[in-house]
This record gives C-alpha cells, sequence and structure tokens, in this order.
C-alpha cells in the first residue's frame, strides 16, 4: 500500500510501481469446513466484509479495481487448505474487466437497454437454463459457458456496483450462494472452482449499462493449447443439460 505509482517507459515497453492492497477473508474458524458447509450467516459475513474493505479502499484515488474472488481446491489455485476468499486492490481495470465493461457499453449504445438485464428476461422466460430463482437474484448457466457447470448468480435489480447491495440483498445473497454451491457440490461430487465478482471499477459513478455478478466455474476440464492460442473455450456439457443437473441436485 505504502508509495507513489511510478510510470515509466522502457523502449517501446511501459512499466510502473507495484501498488494495491491483498486481503485475505477467513470465511470459518472451523479448519475443514467449506464455504457450501457454512451456516448462511458466515457467507452473509463474508460480504459484508467485502463491502467494508471496499469502501475503505475506495478511499485510495490511487486504487482503480477490487477483485473479490475465491479459489476452492488446489486445482483451482487454492494455496491453503483452510477456507477464504480473497480480496485484490489493483491501479489498474484488468484486461478482460475493460473487455466486459465496453461490450456492456456497445450493447445499451445500440439497444439503450442494459444486456445482463435483457439476459434476466431470456432465462425467466426460456427457463432452460435457468437454476433457481429467488426476489433478489436469478442463477443460471449461461447461453454461451466458456466451461461446464458455468453458472452466474444475478441480482434482478441493475446496480453496477456490488458494495451497493442492501442488507436485505446480502442476507438474501448468502442463501443463494449457499444454495448454488450445495448443488454443485451434489451434483458434481464436491469439484474444485472458483468464484469471481465482477462489478464496476472503483472510481466510476454508477451507470445504466453495467450489471455487477458473481461467476462460479467448477474446475472439470483444462484450458490447453487451442484455448490460449484461440481465445476459444470447448465446453462439451450444454448449458441447458448442466442448469438441469443443478435444478434437480437434492440440498
Amino acid at each position: 500500500m505504502e508509495g507513489e505509482l511510478q510510470r515509466e517507459g522502457d523502449g517501446l515497453y511501459d512499466k510502473m510501481s507495484g501498488i494495491g492492497a491483498h486481503e485475505v477473508i477467513i470465511e470459518t474458524p472451523d479448519h475443514m469446513a467449506t464455504l457450501s458447509d457454512v451456516e448462511e450467516k458466515r457467507i452473509e459475513d463474508l460480504f459484508w466484509a467485502f463491502r467494508d474493505r471496499v469502501l475503505d479502499l475506495k478511499k485510495d484515488d490511487r486504487l482503480r479495481y477490487v477483485l473479490f474472488f475465491k479459489n476452492h481446491g488446489e486445482s483451482a489455485g487454492a494455496s491453503l487448505e483452510h477456507t477464504h476468499s480473497q480480496l485484490i486492490a489493483l491501479p489498474v481495470v484488468p484486461k478482460r474487466v475493460l473487455e466486459e465493461l465496453e461490450g456492456a457499453k456497445k450493447y445499451f449504445d445500440y439497444k439503450e437497454r442494459c444486456v445482463y438485464c435483457d439476459i434476466i428476461r431470456q432465462e425467466l422466460s426460456s427457463n432452460t437454463r435457468l437454476v433457481l430463482e429467488t426476489d433478489h437474484f436469478v442463477v443460471a448457466c449461461p447461453y454461451a459457458p466458456r466451461f461446464p457447470f458455468e453458472t452466474w448468480v444475478i441480482p434482478k435489480l441493475h446496480q453496477s456496483h456490488a458494495e451497493t447491495l442492501t442488507a436485505q440483498a446480502t442476507q438474501n445473497l448468502a442463501s443463494v450462494m449457499r444454495s448454488t454451491l450445495r448443488r454443485v457440490d451434489k451434483a458434481l461430487e464436491r469439484p474444485p472452482y472458483n468464484f469471481v465478482m465482477h462489478t464496476a471499477p472503483l472510481q466510476e459513478s454508477s451507470n445504466p449499462h453495467y450489471h455487477w455478478h458473481i461467476e462460479i466455474i467448477p474446475k472439470l476440464t483444462r484450458v490447453a493449447g487451442f484455448e490460449w492460442g484461440s481465445g476459444f473455450y470447448i465446453n462439451p456439457t450444454p448449458p441447458e443439460e448442466s442448469a438441469k443437473f443443478l435444478r434437480d441436485a437434492a440440498l
């Protein structure tokens, strides 16, 4: 966190000093528990911790983006056995986030509607990729998933920043995440997974084109040469089939 941002050229390259924050959120004192095992209040506390840390880090105008994520299982990148999530604050907006923001903005400029709000309407209408629905959230497998059983948790209320979530919605999010992760555990026999929160950049005001959400990705396949070389992903499982497995998973 200490120091100033130092940007400089190195011939045709650019470099900058490393400034930011990396924080670990311990989800439970129980060493053997997983996030899907703990009570809903523990998961709710996790999202409150995220919100409180974002609001604090936002005061530092050097920081542009906060990435909140969880690696569960060794093949998903977890280096510690004890269940935890991580928060990394960066002085730049990541490339993939910029691409997602730009795509959402182009869609909004063309149709004057949020693409994620349209996704919610279509998934509720078709019901073929829907996993579950509550008053506040929709859980669905996306139309063109990169990975088998990739699942998105999207708030029904349009908000560009996750830290603006209300207390009631935060409580509901805890229930939705617990239910979804338990379905993943049941249907896929407790696989390793990542979840990543996608939210708008720290220093930007709320906007009508971007819609925060959470992406859950079980680690069932490997990214190899074709994916790295092309940017295309091979997914052998149709999202409609994935959603049905998750819907039918007994909790």
